[in-house]
């Protein structure tokens, strides 16, 4: 009831804004376009190997914001592609990260898990309906009666879920198992197209064992870094026979050509943007490190997928002018704004930090909580910086939560590499500070855990169920947000937006109402 209220507010509150703004006629197509890791500096350092009608189009006819803020912790694909199209952080929207911890079940599952719904060409069990509020997709369904289409295609069913929403008239992405484009049936339409691409030789099933990954141009164009030590003539086969190689294909460029042949094929064959009520197009793509590069952070290949993702851009802003004009469309395309690394520390270097062992710090810190409360197994699971305590043991102990919480931060805090630990009491009751109100936009009840670890930046999360180390680096990511099309005049913004700010303001070239947990400003360069 809380959400139908603040959604007439919202709507009343964006209609009182038109009034006094008046525009033209809204776009007939949106296209938002959302690259998981894509860069500020890599863009500009790469764009000798570019062409005219990709990035630099883009840069030099947009509306160009330096860099997007996400103001929550522990970054990933699905907790900042939600929030970019929901305009709520996490603390409402309830998407924390790509996977979660089921406490009672002592079981780690996708955040979209969804036992309810089967998959159509995928054994998984997922639907949106973890997003608990609206997206910009629903809120156009809901202004058009429905009669506006909505489709989302990506690498993974994240991804696809969170840009379509709960309304989208199909929401697909690249199975693990089988390379198809899959989908839930919580989807009721199945769409002929993409049924018959699966089907077809040219889907991915069939042409990946022959498909390969090699440099685009001539070796001697990828020198943007002076720091490549392997510049070579690289080429990386996806074959079955290959451990994960469905995966690896997503983590090369080749997955952004994949994403864009099934869109354009939709995109022409539904007639999108050519009717009456607005259509909306939501893409992922991919512009992240390879793994088996042999240079993890400086390669020839985040070089040559730049340029490839260049040339990708260039085709989807080709097609889309070709099907409805880019003059009727609203493109916007956004960063996840973190990047993953692969650190490779040369031998014998003496760097700062240390090794942080979950499993030493949980078996530690349960021995310090039996010496004070008695011998019980208080701590369920440690997981994504997270400690989960078993709140049914406290309570058959008669052990109040907070005290018990605050009695382990306490102690939690004084060992090596800690820099803060934040309870979910201060998160929700406690005293407000910046610090803790930005743990706080990453928490959803039900699903986080009890304690919240910082660490220090410099050391090294060495998870005992994994042989890579993870390296905390606080240092931010400059990454762009680009409105492109319909009526918008070329600026470019030397200004941090925050990514709650995007769904409100393509909402309000829409005409309709915000997500009704945005909390996120319309930019005023859109006015």
């Amino acid at each position: 009831m809380i959400r139908v209220i603040s959604s007439i507010v919202a709507f009343l509150s964006i209609t009182a804004l038109y009034s006094q703004n008046p525009s033209g006629e809204v776009p007939k197509l949106v296209v938002g376009i959302t690259i998981d890791q894509l860069r500020g500096d890599y863009i500009e350092m790469f764009r000798g190997t570019f062409g005219n009608k990709g990035f630099n189009r883009l840069m030099n006819s947009g509306l160009v914001y330096n860099n997007v803020k996400y103001d929550f912790p522990d970054l990933d694909q699905a907790s900042t592609i939600t929030t970019i199209f929901t305009g709520a952080n996490p603390s409402y929207h309830g998407i924390t990260a790509e996977k979660k911890y089921l406490i009672n079940q002592n079981l780690e599952v996708s955040s979209f898990r969804d036992d309810n719904f089967m998959g159509n060409f995928t054994n998984e069990k997922v639907s949106p309906l973890p997003i608990r509020v609206s997206t910009i997709a629903d809120e156009l369904k809901i202004a058009s009666g429905g009669q506006s289409d909505v489709f989302a295609f990506a690498p993974d069913a994240s991804q696809a879920l969170a840009s379509g929403g709960h309304a989208a008239s199909g929401a697909y992405w690249i199975e693990d198992e089988n390379a198809k484009w899959a989908t839930t049936t919580f989807y009721k339409t199945r769409h002929a197209v993409v049924d018959q691409h699966n089907r077809s030789q040219q889907s991915l099933t069939y042409t990946i064992n022959s498909v390969s990954w090699k440099p685009a141009l001539n070796i001697e164009r990828y020198n943007a870094f002076p720091y490549t030590k392997n510049r070579y003539n690289f080429q990386h086969f996806f074959v079955n026979s290959k451990k994960d190689n469905v995966r690896k294909f997503k983590e090369s460029p080749l997955v952004n050509k994949e994403v864009n042949d099934i869109a354009i094929k939709v995109l022409e064959t539904n007639s999108l943007g050519t009717r009456m009520n607005p259509d909306f197009l939501a893409l992922t793509f991919y512009a992240g490190n390879y793994s088996d590069a042999l240079d993890k952070n400086y390669s020839v290949e985040i070089q040559d997928t730049y340029h490839r993702l260049d040339n990708e851009l260039a085709r989807i802003l080709d097609a889309i002018d070709g099907a409805v004009g880019l003059e009727n469309a609203l493109i916007f395309i956004v960063s996840t704004g973190y990047f993953v690394e692969h650190e490779v520390i040369p031998e014998g270097m003496v760097t700062s930090g240390g090794i942080f062992y979950p499993e030493r710090s949980q078996a530690l810190l349960n021995m310090y909580l039996m010496a004070t409360y008695g011998r019980q197994q208080w701590i369920k699971k440690y997981y994504n910086r997270q400690f989960f305590f078993d709140t049914k043991l406290l309570e058959d102990n008669k052990i109040n939560l907070s005290e018990f919480q605050s009695t382990a931060a306490e102690f939690l805090v004084q060992s090596a590499g800690i820099q803060d630990v934040i309870t979910s009491h201060q998160m929700l009751h406690g005293a407000y500070n910046n610090r803790v109100q930005y743990y706080r936009n990453g928490y959803f009840k039900g699903v986080s855990g009890d304690l919240f670890l910082e660490l220090q930046p410099g050391w090294n999360i060495k998870n005992p169920d994994s042989d890579n180390t993870q390296r905390v680096n606080n240092n931010a990511i400059a990454s762009p947000v680009i409105f492109f099309g319909k009526g918008i005049v070329p600026q470019k913004i030397n200004r941090t937006i925050n990514a709650t700010d995007i769904a409100p303001s393509v909402s309000y070239r829409l005409r309709i109402r915000a997500p009704n947990a945005a909390d996120g400003e319309i930019l005023k360069e859109l006015f």
